[in-house]
């Protein structure tokens, strides 16, 4: 009689010895970390000196001063304006750079790449470079501000939206295909609609990241409350500055709540 033993379990695959690609990959990426630690001098008594550092400036920051809180609300208002027309004109200008970026509603293979070469431009080009050029162009203040954001905001969400009207299903494209609708006809009635969802989602983030950006734009001159934080810490007025602070991060987390709450509702 045949005895029928149980299968034993078979062992895990061993790891495969890595190329002599990834080795290499492996170096340079040490190689840099190595260089990248050095050059940062990162020494027991220049962190201890930094600490102490940051120390100084929490006990001067502490109470903040709130005497200039209309001011510094008046410069938040105006960091949301910056954002909120950036992001608008930015979103609508998204739609057509998307549509000609991809591949089922653009078919004229040097125009979509001519296009997809431009958003990869706005969207790598840092929005702090975007808003120094505008300066130089336009002058100081919100405008400047308000024209990064629009480079930006189509850089950030052209992509995406196009990637999204690539994975729409084919059969109302199809459908109205057969019927002999034209190109605009089947963007209008078919694709925009599947993907108005994500969009909202995608635009509603760009909001996010514009409020975000539009902070730090007002450093280099384009307007907004960025202008109050860079002023009170040339000024070493850190109560100011922890004010400042403080109004930023419960309009950038109120906004992030706001945000959260759309999509759901929409998604």
């Amino acid at each position: 009689m045949s005895v029928i033993h149980p299968e034993r379990p078979s062992l895990p695959a061993r790891f495969r010895s890595p190329s002599i690609g990834a080795w290499l990959i492996l170096i340079a990426f040490l190689a840099f970390l190595v260089q990248g630690i050095a050059a940062a001098e990162l020494t027991p008594e220049r962190i201890w000196r930094g600490a102490t550092n940051l120390w100084r400036f929490l006990s001067l920051a502490f109470p903040p001063d709130l005497s200039r809180l209309d001011i510094i609300a008046k410069a938040m208002l105006e960091t949301l304006n910056m954002a909120i027309v950036g992001v608008t004109f930015g979103v609508i200008l998204s739609v057509p750079f998307a549509i000609l970026t991809a591949r089922n509603t653009c078919g004229i293979g040097w125009l979509r790449n001519a296009v997809k070469l431009a958003v990869a431009v706005m969207r790598t080009v840092p929005d702090l470079i975007w808003a120094l050029i505008f300066v130089v162009a336009v002058g100081l203040g919100p405008l400047a501000g308000i024209l990064a954001i629009v480079v930006d905001t189509i850089g950030f969400c052209a992509r995406f939206f196009a990637e999204r009207i690539e994975e729409v299903q084919k059969g109302p494209t199809e459908g109205l295909t057969s019927t002999g609708a034209s190109r605009s006809s089947i963007i209008m009635g078919a694709i925009l609609p599947e993907t108005l969802a994500s969009m909202t989602a995608t635009s509603l983030f760009s909001v996010e990241k514009a409020i975000r950006s539009a902070v730090t734009l007002g450093l280099v001159g384009a307007g907004g409350i960025g202008v109050e934080l860079s002023t009170a810490m040339r000024l070493f007025r850190f109560d100011q500055a922890l004010t400042i602070i403080l109004v930023i991060l419960v309009v950038v987390v109120g906004f992030e709540q706001i945000s959260a709450a759309i999509r759901r509702k929409v998604i």
